[in-house]
């Protein structure tokens, strides 16, 4: 049996900086809510699989050529935002989730 999908509010785009994050609580997981310059936002688990902290949404948001990243707090592993993939260990990824902003408010959905 799977559980349905919806759209969560999670935070206005407004209150969102640009090339910082926010933790989130959504259905009892942590999500990482960052916002690019360009007005794109992305959500990914907020647990670093590293260090086992959850810490992903104080990470240090840039780009590995064009692919938007965060770095962990802890011990620097970058992740794409897009993918949720370890750039530094392809076999570690984090989750994703799918995120918008609808209304003037970021929505994930969970």
């Amino acid at each position: 049996m799977s559980a349905v999908q919806e759209w969560v509010s999670v935070c206005g785009f407004a209150d969102l900086l640009p090339e910082r994050g926010v933790c989130a609580l959504v259905h009892g997981h942590q999500i990482a809510i960052f916002r690019d310059f360009g007005g794109g936002v992305y959500a990914l688990g907020n647990l670093d699989p590293f260090s086992g902290a959850q810490v992903l949404s104080r990470g240090i948001v840039g780009t590995r050529g064009a692919e938007p990243t965060v770095a962990s707090p802890m011990h620097k592993q970058v992740f794409s935002l897009s993918s949720g993939a370890c750039l530094d260990n392809p076999a570690i990824a984090v989750p994703t989730y799918p995120a918008r902003v609808n209304g003037g408010e970021v929505e994930v959905l969970a």
